[in-house]
């Protein structure tokens, strides 16, 4: 019988074929608000997209045009740092799953915060704002939303995706036309795939609002919050199974614990 614990109140812990609805959203919500908040405060500091690699694809097929080749060479490191994290979560989640769901599903996400800390710190305390570190910084972030992508497509078994608009607004175009058509059924299924994409649009543009007001006031230390949000996906989870635990504790029969005893 299914508990509250297992009733979507969980993120990290269950592989693809196993997972709710709501846990989907769970997991769309934060990390759609957190690459929001990424992508507006990379484009005030160094007006470039970093939750995807769509505008990076054409510019550098721009630039290849015009030989531009030093530029050719910084996008082409962008987009192949872009596939590095992707390629980093799966490879992290397959490497230690031994080790359990929890683990493994939420080590890229340890390794996404100690980057972003590190953009952080470094943003906020040394840049100079010289075209090599800004090139690197933007490399950094785009390597983030890559290992965040890269995670969430891999938990999710590609249901989440919350780092590419054009993609979600092809899909939410697609579903609609099926909700709104006199002749196709009005699913359960296809309810909560709209229910899933109005989620990440919101989330994406409230993290959006949030990350790019912050950075006006407090640059880089905006980073933090998205930081902040990753910390409590990775709590959250933890908090179930050590609560889950105590119940099952107190709740166990005086004569077990007295045998154990």
């Amino acid at each position: 019988m299914p508990n509250s614990f297992s009733n979507g109140r969980i993120m990290l812990r269950h592989s693809p074929t196993k997972r709710s609805t709501k846990e989907n959203l769970w997991l769309a919500a934060t990390t759609a608000y957190s690459a929001g908040a990424v992508n507006v405060a990379s484009v005030i500091a160094f007006f470039a997209f970093t939750s995807n690699v769509t505008g990076h694809v054409a510019i550098f097929a721009e630039e290849l045009v015009k030989g531009h080749w030093h530029q050719v060479f910084i996008v082409l490191i962008w987009l192949l740092l872009f596939l590095f994290g992707a390629f980093a979560a799966n490879f992290i989640i397959s490497s230690v799953v031994k080790k359990g769901k929890y683990f493994s599903n939420s080590a890229p996400i340890f390794l996404e915060i100690v980057v972003l800390a590190f953009i952080t710190v470094y943003g906020h305390f040394y840049y100079q704002e010289t075209l090599r570190e800004t090139e690197w910084l933007i490399g950094g972030l785009l390597f983030c939303m890559g290992l965040q992508n890269g995670m969430v497509s891999t938990i999710s078994g590609g249901v989440v995706k919350t780092t590419h608009v054009t993609g979600l607004f092809t899909d939410l175009g697609a579903e609609l036309s099926q909700w709104l058509h006199p002749i196709t059924p009005r699913t359960k299924v296809l309810k909560d795939r709209l229910k899933l994409r109005l989620y990440i649009l919101s989330y994406y543009i409230l993290g959006g609002l949030v990350g790019g007001y912050f950075f006006l006031l407090i640059d880089f230390l905006a980073f933090i919050m998205v930081i902040l949000v990753l910390i409590f996906v990775i709590y959250y989870d933890m908090s179930r199974v050590v609560t889950k635990l105590t119940i099952r504790k107190i709740k166990k029969p005086a004569y077990v614990i007295q045998e154990q005893n």
